[in-house]
């Protein structure tokens, strides 16, 4: 099963706080997520830890699940970071910061694990 979503992305501060080891696990557990309201992971049948791939128009990733239920049903957050960016719109519109919110995307239970920073970077430097 599938959800459509309205994807949207921000600092947090666990994020914000790991920005000097991007390498490190605590960088890889602070921005490695997307957060759904628990009416969003229930109809997806996913739990929090899951595993979810997100697609969108400019690309795909896979995340862990969290919940929120301070999030509406039909938004989804992921920190800002490589994880986020593999999803949104990376166009700046010539002021240096990518498209960070209202982005469409889907997103469905995956048995593949997130990929680590390093292993992020080399898949898409090789497409």
């Amino acid at each position: 099963m599938k959800i459509k979503v309205n994807l949207i992305s921000g600092r947090t501060a666990k994020q914000g706080a790991n920005l000097e080891a991007k390498t490190y696990k605590a960088y890889f557990e602070a921005c490695s997520y997307c957060e759904l309201n628990a009416v969003d992971l229930e109809k997806l049948g996913a739990s929090e830890g899951n595993s979810l791939k997100v697609t969108s128009e400019f690309g795909d990733v896979v995340v862990f699940a969290k919940a929120n239920d301070g999030n509406p049903k039909g938004l989804a957050f992921i920190p800002m970071g490589p994880w986020a960016n593999a999803v949104l719109n990376p166009d700046t519109h010539g002021c240096g910061m990518p498209g960070l919110k209202g982005v469409p995307a889907e997103i469905e239970i995956t048995d593949k694990m997130p990929l680590d920073m390093k292993s992020l970077m080399k898949k898409y430097l090789e497409n």
